[in-house]
């Protein structure tokens, strides 16, 4: 009876974090699911007096030089590496675990890392409570980047300044390697998080295979490949794929940092507002920084979407407006935020920031 209780347990907290609704993106073109919220972040009041967590641009401008971003940022990406180099040890078979690790630890901003842990710290959560889901979305972020560049994707040979999985141990080996971190990703999640109910870390795991499934990154990969090379895709079907491919691992980052950080579930719906925002900023600025940046500043191959023909935001709107569509994203991101203390906020308007001006 006992064991069955708890199971009831995990499967209401599933549903809790997990309801949808529609919700129109932000071109009016797609509905995507978007839990419990009954706002369009479209009709939300813009002001320069209010693009943040804070009241005024004085209150912001003194947190904000009160943070230290690049010490944080510093700071967790040692801890984050520290904690992927010590998650994926090189045991038998070796070949399998060093094509694994070739690739985790070749570098990367670990951004999502970063996202889950301030996300977590946010709703007043320590980041050992999130440390092994920053994990996991690393690794599943860095099995996308595997498979992604193989042949019979986009067939690139540079990945974060190193020759791509593929070109250093084989097809074969590479597409093991990602299916390895994929799976181990989900293990780590379950094992490693200590001084969390299961109920949350059932709701933690069904979040995360979602975001990568039919209903995340798998959808928009099918939907990316389907599209390439064809000139009539629309601003409708650029934003499923982009929703689908990119937003939805940033947006499960922030979400999994909420859940297991102690989040109730107002905080997770505004943080996952927040982190749709993101996510889709985190693409356009990738689709601008594809014509305006050469390969040896992105430490990947530049102009590969114009070469295959892709559609990106600059081809539909062209250069400028997917700079004010960028702009826009960010500011609507922070605007989630407005109710949180502004002062543990300051990570994550910091990160958005970084996501809307970073150079590579």
């Amino acid at each position: 009876m006992r064991s069955m209780n708890l199971v009831d347990s995990w499967v209401q907290a599933y549903l809790v974090f997990n309801q949808t609704l529609p919700y129109k993106s932000f071109n009016k073109f797609m509905k995507i699911p978007l839990k419990n919220t009954k706002i369009n972040p479209r009709k939300l009041p813009f002001s320069p007096l209010s693009v943040s967590a804070i009241a005024t641009k004085e209150d912001e401008k003194v947190i904000m030089e009160q943070f230290n971003f690049k010490v944080y940022v510093t700071e967790k990406a040692i801890t984050v590496n520290k904690a992927l180099n010590e998650a994926v040890i090189v045991k038998d078979p070796p070949v399998i675990h060093e094509a694994m690790r070739y690739s985790l630890l070749a570098g990367g901003k670990r951004v999502r890392p970063m996202l889950c842990l301030a996300a977590c710290e946010l709703v007043g959560g320590n980041q050992i409570a999130a440390m092994p889901a920053a994990c996991a979305v690393e690794m599943i972020h860095t099995m996308s980047l595997i498979h992604d560049d193989l042949p019979c994707m986009d067939n690139d040979d540079l990945r974060r300044g190193k020759p791509t999985n593929h070109k250093v141990y084989g097809e074969d080996v590479a597409l093991l390697a990602g299916d390895s971190l994929l799976a181990f990703a989900f293990e780590y999640v379950t094992t490693a998080t200590t001084g969390v109910s299961p109920s949350r870390i059932l709701a933690a795991v069904g979040e995360l295979a979602k975001s990568i499934g039919i209903e995340g990154l798998v959808a928009g990969q099918v939907a990316d490949i389907a599209c390439t090379g064809n000139p009539n895709v629309g601003l409708e079907t650029l934003e499923f794929i982009h929703i689908h491919k990119t937003a939805a691992l940033l947006e499960a980052s922030v979400v999994l940092g909420a859940i297991l950080g102690g989040g109730n579930e107002d905080d997770v719906d505004k943080l996952r507002r927040f982190a749709r925002c993101i996510g889709l900023l985190f693409q356009v600025v990738d689709d601008i920084l594809d014509v305006t940046k050469t390969s040896e500043e992105l430490g990947k191959t530049a102009g590969k979407d114009l070469l295959v023909d892709k559609t990106t935001y600059p081809k539909l709107l062209g250069l400028e407006k997917a700079k004010e569509f960028a702009t826009k994203l960010n500011r609507e991101a922070k605007q989630q935020l407005a109710e949180f203390d502004p002062h543990k906020a300051a990570p994550l308007i910091a990160l958005a920031d970084y996501i809307a001006y970073r150079e590579n």
